[in-house]
């Protein structure tokens, strides 16, 4: 189980890779792909996936009741995106120019490993067609020495544009394009989306080895134990595991949580089962889980955290509540998944924010525009959320996987709007 997340986390350094990778677990355990612009052929029993753009896929597990179990993750996470015309040269140095993806933590990724990483669109005549590509090359983002900034352990603030550029070379230039050239193996590049991302191995830490430390643990391990816990489930309704695109960056692009990709996949199946028209009674019974990650009460600033709910690493799957709803859960909600995870002998805990500090908004609240379902916000408690490198308990992920292979396993009804039946 903890492999499948440690190779996961090393291998997926863009929302391209870590699609790709997830084709290969889901293919290698059955799943058949079904293309956009062909008709759905889908049966009872059957599982399968549909890719968006590359970084984003709906794959689903077709029980025979009809309603949808769905969880919802996604698959990019903050790092640097290279513009086009990269090099800078400043004395001997070549340096890449960057510009910010998503809210990342910069100061984290000062003097790590990084290395670029994203897909290359290649054509040959007529034909485009995209690949993923990944250095093989490692590159470092210089900080500044004390003895020049003596007042940086006092708090340091970088620009992206000056702070952050890795440095690429030195003496020469080129060496980018020499190597997407030989990736192209004689195509010709037409265009690329190329992120400086930490390369970073993951690494377990503590004496007992309890701890996992890596680059996008936030929300990789989302993605793939929702992913695990699909393959894993035999689901009584229709399981759906949505692994998003761009979350970071608010979501509103067609591979995001803020298109109509789930809602639209979710309206094709129920065609192809022969269900259109009884689609709006089966959304009623529908449950989604917004599966993003939550903040660990911080050994060293434990008064961050709201005070009368501490969430602990290796204590279970956090349940995210807020009044102003930027969580979608509810008392409602909370009890459903609850119950599931009860039975399943899964811990779970819950998490407010602190009252004076401002909370980010998930997939639950933008997803529920397109697709309007009873959901609930939950999520693995890390440290460092939106570092270079973050940190997680080991026996959270166990949790997650047999925790949503239950959810997946669950029939929900509903009975109006003030009773719901959960059958396990």
């Amino acid at each position: 189980m903890t492999n499948l997340l440690v190779n996961y986390l090393g291998k997926s350094l863009t929302a391209y890779h870590a699609h790709d990778n997830a084709v290969k677990f889901l293919e290698k355990n059955g799943f058949t792909e079904l293309k956009e612009n062909d008709k759905y052929q889908i049966k009872v029993g059957g599982k399968y996936y549909v890719s968006k753009d590359g970084s984003a896929l709906i794959a689903f597990s077709v029980g025979k009741d009809f309603a949808f179990n769905v969880v919802a993750s996604h698959s990019d996470s903050p790092c640097f995106k290279l513009k086009y015309n990269p090099e800078i040269k400043v004395e001997n140095y070549v340096k890449f120019n960057v510009e910010r993806y998503g809210g990342g933590l910069l100061y984290s990724w000062l003097d790590r490993p990084v290395t670029v990483a994203g897909r290359v669109i290649l054509s040959d005549g007529n034909s485009l067609e995209s690949k993923v590509f990944t250095s093989q090359k490692t590159f470092v983002i210089p900080s500044v020495a004390i003895h020049f900034n003596r007042s940086a352990n006092d708090g340091l603030k970088l620009n992206p544009q000056v702070d952050l550029s890795p440095i690429a070379e030195i003496f020469t230039c080129g060496g980018l394009d020499r190597e997407l050239e030989e990736f192209a193996n004689g195509k010709k590049v037409e265009d690329c989306d190329l992120f400086v991302v930490c390369s970073q191995p993951p690494f377990t830490c503590g004496f007992n080895d309890e701890l996992l430390c890596s680059p996008r643990i936030d929300n990789l391990s989302s993605a793939i134990s929702s992913l695990e816990g699909l393959v894993n489930c035999s689901p009584k309704a229709i399981a759906v595991a949505f692994v998003a695109d761009n979350e970071e960056v608010g979501s509103s692009t067609k591979q995001g949580a803020g298109s109509k990709f789930l809602i639209d996949t979710l309206t094709r199946i129920a065609t192809a089962l022969g269900k259109k028209d009884e689609l709006d009674c089966a959304l009623a019974n529908s449950f989604m889980v917004s599966f993003d990650n939550a903040h660990a009460t911080h050994p060293n600033h434990p008064e961050l955290s709201d005070p009368t709910n501490h969430v602990k690493l290796g204590e279970g799957i956090v349940i995210k509540h807020h009044a102003n709803q930027n969580y979608t859960t509810d008392a409602f909600s909370s009890a459903v998944i609850k119950k599931i995870f009860d039975g399943a002998l899964v811990k779970h805990q819950d998490f407010f924010m602190r009252s004076d500090l401002p909370c980010g908004g998930t997939l639950g609240a933008i997803s529920s525009r397109q697709a309007s379902i009873r959901s609930v916000d939950v999520g693995l408690a890390q440290l460092a959320m939106h570092s270079a490198v973050e940190t997680m308990a080991i026996k959270d992920y166990e949790y997650a996987v047999n925790g949503l292979t239950a959810f997946y396993n669950a029939k929900i009804v509903c009975d109006g709007s003030k009773k719901i039946s959960v059958e396990l």
